[in-house]
């Protein structure tokens, strides 16, 4: 089972005799013109094959015994741009010339390790291809010089106990030749002049790495092989306090623990003992805890980075499961990979640890004495859940370096827009760079395509400062092959290191138990899974202070159903709701005011059951909204989808506040666009309505776009948008790397998870007049909503002869009638204007809160009178002005600090409500926030010396500006 992700073509090759392909002349060498020939006539394949194609290109790769394709590879998959084309020589022959070390640009150093050419032909869109029988690519050798290694296999691993002997043979073709065996590095037998090997390492004591190098007029070829020795019962307790992975003792000492039940022993390599383990690091084993091994590292250097890797044994394993697997730590927190390391950008990780050289997959890093980050915010207060403005970003297309600091640079960007949560896409370790992130492989390491720690801490830090929650998107229903508990216990047919779960993998189903399998499927029901997922929960919670997670796909957490039950996975599941409320209580154990998010999107009654959770206490969790197509329908114009575009949805928008699905409120986490779902204005752009206005037009489009966020933000309870719905983005969700668009069912793939073009930045969108109409209305939306409080209280969704009328009524008879108490919304999605009945709750004046100044008012005489709202457009009328508009402190004593200048600590002189210190470049680098009385103390000692501006707010929201000199 082959674990590529992503668009990758699986190219683990096996040698057979293949009557389809030949390749002349045959044996070759590296520098020798040869032609390939192909004969489509014969097609004794279990494959798809050729059928009468028009084109036929040659994907061909030079590599070694071990990888077929990993020197060089030539040909762009299902790309028809002349690379690797064949001639037609007629009746089904086609045929490609070629002198491997030219075609392939070999450097000389390549050429000389290179022994196996493979093939895999294709039509010019690569829909159609043709490989071997058993569907494996063609191989053929490079050189009349090749070595067989006889006993043992190639790059193997073999078991021996205390002074056992050892044989090796080997042999070769191409003349007599020069063999040279080393252990670990060091030469113990040489054999010359010969073409059949043959030797007997004996009373081997410990664990040995070999190469045996064979010679032949200038040409070396390297074979690979191990040896672990069993080491015998070594029982030992561990203390209670030490943890699953790595357990720091002091700055020179580190306990690893690993969970490995039905393994007969482990060692642990790594760059302490050059990856060549002694009996000295093999691990005890604690049979009072489930059998977890154990070992204590010492005499480490503090702060030196070090890697390891588990060399976990069974010695008489399952069918098609490896008896040795080395892996990583499966609780790591930092990885190096040898896949996707190399693709990382410096300015994105700089400094990042080297890979060790000669190792394979994964190393778990460890450091001692580490420097722990400076908190500047230790008492962050969340948001409440009612006044959540919730910001999903994708990192990999937000901005031009993809990384956490284009976040920390763009934090005006998101304050401006006053949203006041972020919810990252996963930023755990996932397989390669690019990626959506939940084919995650280490739930506890950042992915360092992003950033390091500290910077991602430093992301959180900022957001605190400047009032903005963090969440995190976490995908635990699965885990990828890269995982080390898949790995462990996994089944591995064809022996390349890959696979799936075996049917004693203690942590995974092997086949999934719900109907949205993606990966290998955790079982939330076993002890050890729900101890890894709390552990996580801890980590991220407690090391990298994030605020909530948002759990994505919460329908895999039951046991009950099967892959094509979907009705079963869709309906209620006890086990399901139980095992989620349970990792809700750990999280709420270690942060009371954690946010819990499910992605469920599932029946009301299941739902309902985690909204009221807890409501008593001021908990309950959030459920995922969905109402994309709605908004979608409405914005092109219609009152109901006309040609299926969105899924022959009506403009109802009533399900996007809770009280609609019977939850408590603010529990319903309501939005018109997400990162799995097509952008509401691509739906506009290409089916909008043009019979009246033109809903197509920059114009015209931006401005339904603003309306929707009318029918969005009002609607009291917790608000997510999809990041540069502010800026009308329309790129289509299936947008490939090079612009094109690629919807499902095209035959090309969708796209889906292509990385996305940024014309956002690039075209200045925030600077377009347009663009930013949406982001400004959007911001003064967001603001209403979050700071006044008539936004908490009760709502209606009503709609007048047509969805295309829409009117929201917001009130809350528990404030006073003097303040802000009511609101009325009305939104014509027509495409003509259109008037629309208000139903004020009372005569008098009525404010238009869109406008800052307050001076727009209307004088109410009859309640109903209809009001003409253009096409496209909103009004939004309170009953009284906001106090939003209020921008300067009405006090009698003028603000203060005191001293000033300052050198470690200042004092105010009036009881304010918040506090935040900006540098003079606008960065914020303090902020205060609560009830604090005059005469509150502010320190400032950490600050560098310079001038700073201090914004103050009173407990009215009206605020001021003042000078700080800080010496």
């Amino acid at each position: 089972m082959k674990n590529f992700y992503c668009f990758c073509i699986s190219l683990f090759l096996t040698q057979i005799t293949f009557g389809q392909v030949s390749v002349s002349p045959n044996p070759f060498e590296i520098d020798e013109s040869i032609t390939i020939t192909v004969n489509l006539n014969s097609n004794a394949t279990d494959c798809n094959g050729l059928n009468n194609p028009s084109k036929v290109y040659a994907h061909l790769g030079l590599g070694t015994d071990g990888n077929e394709y990993g020197t060089s590879v030539v040909g762009n998959w299902g790309q028809d741009d002349g690379i690797g084309e064949m001639t037609n020589n007629g009746n089904g022959i086609w045929s490609i010339t070629l002198t491997p070390n030219t075609y392939f640009s070999l450097t000389p150093q390549q050429e000389q390790v290179v022994t196996k050419m493979g093939m895999v032909f294709r039509n010019a869109d690569g829909t159609q291809e043709l490989k071997a029988t058993g569907c494996s690519n063609f191989i053929f050798d490079v050189g009349t010089f090749q070595v067989t290694l006889t006993s043992p296999s190639q790059d193997s691993t073999t078991i021996l106990n205390q002074n056992q002997d050892f044989e090796i043979t080997a042999s070769n073709i191409g003349g007599n030749a020069n063999y040279v065996l080393k252990a670990n590095g060091t030469i113990i037998n040489t054999q010359n002049n010969i073409a059949s090997y043959s030797y007997t390492d004996s009373n081997i004591v410990t664990n040995k790495n070999y190469e045996l190098e064979v010679s032949l007029n200038g040409s070396t070829i390297t074979k690979r092989f191990n040896v672990l020795i069993d080491p015998g019962n070594q029982i030992a307790v561990m203390p209670t306090n030490y943890q699953d992975g790595i357990t720091y003792l002091n700055d020179s000492e580190a306990v690893l623990v690993l969970y490995a039940t039905a393994k007969d022993f482990v060692y642990v390599a790594g760059s302490f003992n050059n990856y060549q383990p002694t009996s000295a690091y093999a691990m005890k084993k604690d049979p009072t805890r489930n059998n977890k091994f154990w070992i204590t590292l010492t005499g480490l250097t503090p702060g030196q980075i070090e890697t390891y890797q588990y060399w976990v044994v069974d010695k008489t394993p399952l069918a098609n499961s490896p008896s040795v697997v080395k892996t990583a730590d499966p609780y790591s927190t930092l990885v190096l990979s040898p896949f996707d390391d190399p693709g990382i950008p410096s300015n994105s990780y700089p400094n990042i640890p080297a890979y060790p050289q000669g190792q394979e997959r994964e190393v778990t890093v460890l450091q001692t004495g580490q420097t722990p980050y400076n908190w500047q915010v230790t008492d962050f207060e969340k948001p409440k859940k009612e006044d959540l403005v919730i910001y999903e970003v994708l990192i990999r297309d937000f901005d031009l370096n993809r990384n956490f600091q284009d976040l920390i640079n763009r934090i005006d960007y998101f304050k401006n827009l006053n949203i006041n949560a972020i919810e990252l896409m996963p930023v755990m370790e996932f397989e390669g760079n690019e990626s959506w992130g939940y084919n995650t492989a280490f739930h506890m390491a950042l992915d360092k395509f992003y950033g390091t720690e500290d910077k991602f801490k430093e992301f959180v830090d900022v957001c605190h400062q400047n009032g903005i929650a963090v969440i995190l998107d976490v995908a635990l229903n699965h885990a990828f092959g890269r995982n080390p508990m898949v790995r462990m216990w996994m089944d591995d047919p064809d022996g390349d290191g890959w696979g799936g779960p075996s049917a004693e993998n203690p942590y995974f189903n092997q086949v999934a138990t719900h109907s949205y399998s993606v990966g290998s499927d955790f079982d939330h029901s076993n002890p050890r899974t729900k101890d890894y997922t709390k552990r996580v929960v801890k980590h991220w919670i407690e090391e990298f202070h994030i605020d909530g997670f948002r759990w994505d796909l919460t329908k895999g957490f039951t046991q009950n159903c099967s892959p094509n039950d979907e009705g079963c996975t869709n309906s209620t599941q006890p086990d399901r709701v139980a095992v989620l409320k349970e990792y809700a209580d750990y999280s709420w154990s270690l942060d009371d005011t954690h946010y819990v998010i499910f992605e469920h999107l599932g029946s009301a009654a299941e739902e309902r059951q985690w909204a009221d959770y807890r409501l008593d206490e001021g908990k309950g969790i959030m459920l995922w909204g969905k109402m994309t197509d709605p908004y979608a329908v409405l914005a092109r114009g219609y009152a109901t989808d006309p040609n299926g575009v969105n899924n022959g949805a009506g403009g109802n928008l009533t399900g996007v506040g809770s009280e609609s699905r019977g939850f408590a409120a603010n529990r319903l986490v309501g939005y018109a666009e997400s990162h799995d779902e097509e952008r509401v204005l691509y739906d506009v752009l290409t089916h909008g309505n043009t019979n009246g206005q033109n809903t197509q037009t920059l114009e015209n489009r931006t401005k339904r776009m603003s309306s929707v966020g009318a029918a969005l933000f009002t609607v009291p309870g917790p608000k997510m948008i999809w990041h540069f719905g502010e800026l009308g983005m329309e790129n289509s969700i299936f947008t490939c790397n090079n612009g094109t668009v690629n919807e499902p069912g095209g035959g090309n793939g969708d796209c889906k998870l292509d990385t996305k073009p940024q014309p956002q930045w690039a075209q200045n969108w925030p600077n377009d007049v347009n663009r930013n109409g949406i982001y400004n209305t959007w911001s003064r939306l967001i603001n209403l909503k979050i700071n006044e409080p008539v936004f908490e209280g009760t709502y209606s969704i009503e709609t007048q002869n047509s969805n295309l009328k829409q009117r929201i009524s917001v009130s809350d008879a528990n404030l006073p009638n003097t303040s802000l108490n009511s609101v009325i919304v009305l939104i014509n999605f027509d495409v003509t204007a259109q008037s629309i009945v208000p139903n004020f709750t009372s005569t008098g004046t009525w404010y238009d809160l869109m406008d800052e100044t307050g001076a727009s008012t209307i004088n109410v005489s009859n309640v109903s009178a209809p009001i003409s709202v253009p096409a496209g457009e909103f009004r939004i009328f309170g009953n009284t002005n906001s106090t939003l508009n209020t921008t300067d402190f009405s006090y009698n004593e003028t603000f203060k600090l005191y001293p000033n200048p300052v050198n470690t600590s200042f004092s105010i002189n009036t009881a304010i409500s918040n506090l935040e210190i900006y540098d003079i470049t606008g960065k914020l680098v303090k902020a205060y926030q609560g009830s604090f009385i005059k005469n509150s103390e502010f320190n400032i000692s950490n600050l560098k010396n310079g001038i700073y501006i201090v914004k103050a707010k009173n407990n009215s929201g009206s605020q001021t500006t003042t000078k700080l000199v800080k010496i």
